[in-house]
């Protein structure tokens, strides 16, 4: 399972689970805004944008974004 612990100020996170082979990508330019992809090391997918003005309520937001993929 995926434990969150992304902070505004980073531009990019990966968070992989070893168990399921199961990763998600976040990246952003302006720390705002921030692209999320779900999938494997060697192939994943976009599936949404989320916005946030806080670390807390950025990996609130990537936890109920990625919930349906993981």
């Amino acid at each position: 399972m995926f434990k969150f612990d992304m902070l505004l100020e980073q531009n990019y996170a990966s968070f992989y689970d070893e168990e399921s082979g199961k990763a998600v990508f976040v990246d952003s330019f302006d720390n705002e805004e921030f692209d999320v992809r779900v999938g494997t090391l060697r192939q994943s997918k976009y599936v949404t944008t989320v916005h946030a003005c806080n670390d807390e309520e950025l990996n609130q937001k990537l936890n109920e974004a990625t919930a349906r993929y993981l």
